[in-house]
C-alpha cells in the first residue's frame, strides 16, 4: 500500500509546526483526526515516523528522512494544480498557431493584439509558413493548431470552418480596369496574371473550370508568396487576385481591390487540429476568439448566407 495524500499532509504538517495541535488548525481538521491520519500513515509504512511524548513531538529517524521527499512532492502536486487552475481560468497559458504569410502578416496580428488585451497572460506565438506547410506543422504537434484553405481530409487532421470570402482582383491605381463598373475573370485574362504556386491555384483554376468551362486562365508568373505577387503588381508586372483579408497589405502596396464575378468563386478557411489531441484551454479559447472576430468581417460569406 502507499500512504494517501491526505496522510502525507498531515505528517508535514506536524513535522513544520512541531505540535498536533498548531498542525491539525493549519490543515483545519480536529486534533484527534490529525492523530488518526499520522497512526493511519505508521501501518502503512510499518515503521513509527513521530516519537511522542508528553513534553513534546518530534519526527523519528525515519520520520525525518520522510519530511523533504513528502514537502516536494506536496508542493510539486500543488504547484501543477495551481498551473493547471490558472491555464483553464486562462491566466497563464501558450498558444501556438501556423498560419499562411499573408494570413500571418494581415488579419492574425489584429487578432492577437484584441485578444492580448482580453487575455493578457497568455502567450501567443504565431508561425508564419507557405500554406502547405500549415497541415504538417499541426501534425507534428509544433503548434497547437493551424489555419489555412480548403484541404483534402485526412483521419489526422480534423477541420472547423472559419470562414469563407470571394476573391478579388488586385491591380495599380490608374489602370484599365478602373474604368469598368464590372469586373469579371474574363478581364483577367487581357492582363499578365500572376499567381501563386501550389493548390490554393490549382483549386482555383479547377473551380474555374466546373463553373465556367469557357475560361481558360493560364498564368503569366507562378510565386510562392501573396507579398511577392503584390509588390510585382505595384510594379506594374501584372495583375493577381486574392482574398479581402490581404487588404491592409494591398493598401500598403498602393493597389486597388475589387471582387470578381462571373463566376463568384470563393474559398473556405478552416481551423486545423490534431484529431488525436484536444486543444488546450488558451488555445480553445484563441480559436472561439478568433472566430467571432471574422464573423464581423464585411467580406465572410458564411456569415452572409446565414443571415
Amino acid at each position: 500500500m502507499s500512504p494517501s495524500l491526505r496522510q502525507m499532509r498531515a505528517f508535514v504538517a506536524l513535522a513544520k509546526t512541531g505540535s498536533f495541535t498548531a498542525a491539525a488548525e493549519y490543515l483545519h481538521v480536529t486534533q484527534s483526526a490529525l492523530s488518526g491520519l499520522i497512526k493511519e500513515l505508521e501501518v502503512v509504512l510499518g515503521v513509527r515516523v513521530v516519537e511522542r511524548s508528553t513534553r513534546k513531538t518530534q519526527l523519528s529517524e525515519i520520520g525525518r528522512e520522510l519530511y523533504p521527499l513528502f514537502d516536494k512532492m506536496i508542493v510539486d502536486l500543488d504547484g501543477a494544480m495551481v498551473d493547471i487552475a490558472n491555464r483553464k481560468a486562462l491566466k497563464t497559458g501558450m498558444v501556438r498557431i501556423a498560419a499562411p504569410q499573408m494570413m500571418s502578416c494581415t488579419l492574425l496580428p489584429q487578432v492577437i493584439a484584441a485578444y492580448h488585451l482580453a487575455h493578457p497572460e497568455v502567450q501567443v506565438r504565431l508561425v508564419d509558413c507557405p500554406v502547405e506547410n500549415v497541415s504538417a506543422r499541426v501534425f507534428s504537434g509544433e503548434v497547437d493548431f493551424g489555419i489555412g484553405p480548403e484541404r483534402d481530409p485526412t483521419a489526422e487532421i480534423a477541420a472547423q470552418v472559419l470562414f469563407e470570402m470571394p476573391f478579388v482582383l488586385v491591380f495599380p491605381d490608374n489602370h484599365p480596369l478602373e474604368q469598368k463598373a464590372r469586373l469579371s475573370w474574363a478581364d483577367v485574362n487581357d492582363y499578365p496574371f500572376i499567381a501563386l504556386q501550389g493548390q490554393f491555384t490549382e483549386r482555383l483554376l479547377r473551380d474555374m473550370h466546373i463553373s465556367f468551362r469557357e475560361l481558360s486562365l493560364k498564368p503569366y508568373n507562378e510565386v510562392t508568396f501573396m507579398t511577392t505577387a503584390l509588390a510585382m503588381v505595384s510594379a506594374r508586372l501584372g495583375v493577381t487576385v486574392c482574398l479581402p483579408y490581404a487588404e491592409p497589405m494591398v493598401k500598403l502596396y498602393g493597389l486597388q481591390m475589387r471582387l470578381l464575378h462571373d463566376p463568384e468563386l470563393t474559398r473556405r478557411f478552416f481551423v486545423y487540429t490534431k484529431a488525436s489531441r484536444s486543444p488546450s484551454p488558451a488555445a480553445e479559447s484563441f480559436i472561439a476568439f478568433l472566430s467571432a472576430f471574422v464573423v464581423g468581417h464585411e467580406w465572410n460569406v458564411t456569415v452572409a448566407r446565414a443571415g
